[in-house]
């Protein structure tokens, strides 16, 4: 058995009864340790590791709520308002409008040559280009003879062009559905929202979810990404995971040189309660330490800036009509109750404060019928939750995870736009959560947002919009706080906690390495701290190098 003792500058634990250290035990992947060196060397013979001495170590971060499809989009045409970096460290600039964003697909296009292929782009977002949506007629310019597709940066609309239309069946008179707006004429205006609208065409444009779910390639780019972030681990949180995408994800996290945990939750569509709890059990039995399987992403509504959420009285702000169910209330009903008697774990997507009651509602009445302790059913995003709504989770037993990304990509929008400004002052109410006893998590929702913790953790310290304002000053926390919620509180959604989360005895040898102290730096610095690389099971990766 060999033992390495990493020395550092500072190492903030997120352990209580010992929260700063500066050096830490590893053995065969786990801490013997954590303290002065004096301390540690009662384990016996070792090596000491001083290429942290300089540095700053905390628990490998938990990114609790994103998607491996930030590796795999990559591949696709980046469209997004905001200048964002690839997994090799390239920044792409953002698009400032539509007519930007229809430049770069006739630029794609044109290099696509004879290819027979669909034009793809991702992270298109139409509210920052005013009241106008993007419509087929937009994309027309691009191509008529090729599919054209775009997924809006929130994940849940596609815009597509009049020809991925007509391969969908959909550019006729007639359709009837609430996910397909229709134009003055009758047809599709090429706006699709919500997962069963898109699955009418994602096939057509690029976008086959069962493909996604099994592309090495792409898992592996999210892995240099992680790296790049000081993430150790990270969720999958939507995947439908076909026996393929299991086997790859089970070979390829499995190797010696893959540097993050991987925990994927079966995404609640095209099957039933039952079936969904019986495939997740079964699935559990293939988890590895590197590989957790077995847990269940329901969808609730959409999203608030794509006027897909569904919101309480007195709507949005706009006047836009309410948003859309995914899931019946039912079907919710069924997956609790089963799921709760399985002991399967459900993280629930609700944006608006309307789908967080029916949530509550019905995690109540299941619990009635199977009380459960300790059941962490969390929900995501929640990004409309008031206190009120905060104590009914405290009283289910229930977590969050908030996403308060959100103040600085669409506060502004939020602000004007979507909810007013009231509302858009206490969306994501990390201080209240807090307040109320509810165990808390933030995210990035990656893709939806970047993937980076830190830069989540400066969201919630500092509420700040992408035009300076600041949102809703009382629901600002602590950086110490922010921390925890990235770590330990990310890793308790998960019930990982016993794992991970923290830096003591027994645990895995999971950290983040940094070249900056988050604690000195200041809460306005805090989305600058530079990240040397990782630890992950006592391994070492350097950003950049993986």
């Amino acid at each position: 058995m060999t033992t390495t003792i990493f020395s550092a500058r500072r190492i903030l634990t997120m352990n209580p009864s010992r929260p700063e250290a500066t050096h830490v035990a590893v053995r065969d992947g786990r801490i013997l340790g954590v303290g002065p060196l004096d301390e540690l060397t009662g384990w016996g013979p070792h090596t000491l590791d001083t290429r942290f001495a300089d540095k700053v170590l905390l628990p490998g971060l938990v990114e609790g709520h994103c998607h491996v499809s930030e590796g795999t989009l990559w591949r696709y045409l980046y469209l997004g308002r905001f200048d964002r970096m690839d997994p090799d460290g390239k920044v792409w600039p953002g698009a400032a409008s539509v007519e930007e964003v229809v430049a770069r697909l006739h630029a794609g296009n044109a290099g696509m040559g004879a290819s027979a292929g669909p034009l793809s782009g991702w992270g298109l977002d139409p509210i920052y280009y005013g009241e106008r949506r993007v419509t087929r007629q937009d994309f027309d310019k691009v191509s008529t003879t090729r599919a054209v597709g775009v997924m809006h940066a929130s994940g849940h609309i596609f815009n597509v062009n009049s020809h991925a239309l007509e391969l969908a069946g959909l550019l006729r008179p007639g359709v009837n559905h609430p996910g397909v707006p229709l134009g003055a004429d009758g047809l599709p205006t090429g706006e699709l929202k919500g997962p069963d609208a898109m699955t009418l065409v994602g096939n057509h444009i690029g976008f086959d979810r069962e493909v996604l779910a099994n592309d090495e390639p792409g898992l592996r780019q999210f892995a240099r990404l992680c790296v790049r972030q000081g993430v150790t681990t990270a969720t999958d949180l939507a995947n439908l995971l076909p026996d393929d995408a299991v086997a790859m994800m089970v070979r390829v996290t499995g190797e010696a040189t893959f540097p993050v945990r991987i925990m994927p939750f079966r995404r609640f569509q095209g099957i039933t309660a039952q079936q969904a709890v019986e495939h997740v059990l079964a699935l559990r039995e293939k988890s590895t330490a590197m590989l957790r399987l077995g847990q269940i992403k329901l969808f609730v509504d959409g999203s608030i800036q794509g006027f897909s959420a569904r919101l309480r009285w007195p709507g949005y702000y706009n006047g836009a009509p309410n948003g859309l169910w995914y899931t019946p209330p039912e079907a919710i009903r069924d997956l609790y109750r089963l799921a709760l008697e399985a002991g399967v774990l459900v993280h629930s997507h609700t944006n608006g404060d309307q789908a967080t009651e029916m949530a509550l509602d019905c995690l109540e009445g299941a619990l009635l019928a199977k009380p459960a302790r300790d059941h962490r059913f969390t929900l995501q995003h929640c990004q409309l939750a008031d206190a009120a709504q905060f104590r009914r989770m405290k009283a289910l037993g229930m977590c969050v995870n908030l996403f308060p990304n959100h103040h600085f990509y669409w506060g502004d929008q939020h602000y004007a736009t979507t909810v007013g400004p009231e509302r858009a002052m206490r969306m994501n109410a990390c201080a209240t959560a807090l307040s109320e006893g509810v165990p808390m998590a933030i995210h990035s929702d990656a893709p939806v947002t970047p993937l980076g913790p830190l830069f989540t953790a400066w969201a919630a310290v500092n509420r700040r919009t992408a035009s300076g304002k600041t949102l809703g000053t009382a629901e600002c926390i602590g950086v110490a706080d922010a921390l925890r919620t990235i770590t330990l509180g990310a890793a308790y959604t998960l019930r990982l906690d016993g794992e991970i989360g923290s830096i003591e005895a027994g645990k895995r040898a999971d950290f983040a390495v940094l070249e900056d102290d988050p604690l000195e730096i200041g809460a306005e610095r805090l989305k600058d701290v530079r990240i040397w690389g990782t630890v992950q099971g006592g391994r070492v990766f350097a950003a950049g190098e993986v």
